[in-house]
């Protein structure tokens, strides 16, 4: 079995900056490059993985899409956005251009090896413990840092709401997954986790995520492969925001991990460098995206020093033998 070990709170935080700075560059180096039937697995916990996390086993999946797949993605996606054909059609036209969906790997098989994944997203809660323990900084941004990220889809007042005070994170949202944090932040978190427990926790590749959120059956979303908008938090339902972890069950995988589509986008380990800038593939879908967001194929790239209130992170680790 895994071996916990004992809490460190007394640790100064210069002692935990050199530690988590170490462990950070050691997972920095282990980060993947690259270029631009129902399939249910019985749940339990496995003694291969740590508490709270599902063994997911070798095997082999189907990853990326095929040009249906795409041309669906933009087709529910327009139908979220217009009420009459003429409104869809032309809400269609502009998704095309904007060609959100153009970029996804061409579907073909692949073979993964067995990895552990955490059943939950990282929340409040737990990233409270880390932040406390160490001293590092609070989930939030600044208005100057939000305009330089050029991602003002939100003003800079709707993040309020999410931003801590104090070390506390908004009163209600314990069990809601942590944002306003970088993938930098998040191989932080992982670094003192792996220190506190005694595991080699990480985050989980692209590949990794997407295997784990199919499954084995080739299917769009964790439920299948047609579009259901009761199924997650997405644009047209459940709150305006994060929602708590595992409210919505039918965007568990296969493999029994809760809120694979809709809630928060996820940081990747996998990164690849665009005008000279490191970026961390993202997967899953946030809570104010269009249905074809929310499919398991589905990517995007965004800075490993970005912050958003959609995006969030998971911890993944390699099975104990």
């Amino acid at each position: 079995m895994f071996h916990l070990r004992s809490k460190h709170y007394h640790r100064p935080y210069w002692v935990w900056a050199l530690l988590i700075g170490f462990l950070v560059a050691s997972c920095g180096r282990a980060s993947v490059q690259v270029g631009l039937g129902d399939g249910v697995i019985q749940e339990g916990q496995d003694a291969r993985c740590p508490e709270g996390f599902s063994y997911i086993p070798r095997s082999r999946y189907v990853a990326g899409s095929d040009q249906a797949e795409r041309d669906y993605a933009y087709r529910i996606s327009a139908e979220a956005l217009g009420n009459t054909p003429e409104d869809i059609a032309n809400a269609e036209i502009r998704l095309r251009q904007q060609r959100w969906f153009d970029f996804e790997p061409e579907q073909k098989k692949r073979r993964m090896g067995s990895f552990c994944l955490d059943k939950n997203l990282i929340t409040n809660e737990e990233y409270q413990e880390f932040v406390l323990a160490t001293g590092y900084h609070q989930p939030g941004i600044t208005a100057e840092n939000y305009q330089e990220q050029n991602m003002l889809v939100h003003s800079y007042q709707a993040l309020r709401p999410y931003f801590w005070r104090s070390y506390q994170f908004p009163a209600g949202k314990a069990n809601h997954p942590v944002v306003l944090v970088s993938q930098k932040d998040a191989l932080a978190f992982a670094a003192w986790k792996s220190l506190e427990d005694g595991v080699d926790y990480r985050l989980p590749t692209a590949d990794e995520w997407e295997k784990a959120a199919r499954g084995v059956d080739d299917r769009y979303f964790t439920w299948g492969n047609n579009w259901n908008a009761e199924a997650t938090n997405w644009q047209k339902n459940g709150p305006e925001g994060t929602s708590r972890i595992g409210a919505y069950p039918l965007s568990k995988s296969p493999h029994n991990v809760e809120d694979m589509a809709g809630n928060v986008f996820e940081f990747t380990s996998t990164v690849y460098t665009q005008d000279s800038q490191e970026r961390a593939i993202m997967k899953g879908c946030a809570w104010d995206d269009l249905p074809g967001f929310c499919r398991t194929a589905y990517r995007h790239g965004r800075p490993t020093t970005y912050r958003h209130i959609l995006f969030g992170f998971r911890l993944a680790t390699n099975p104990q033998r």
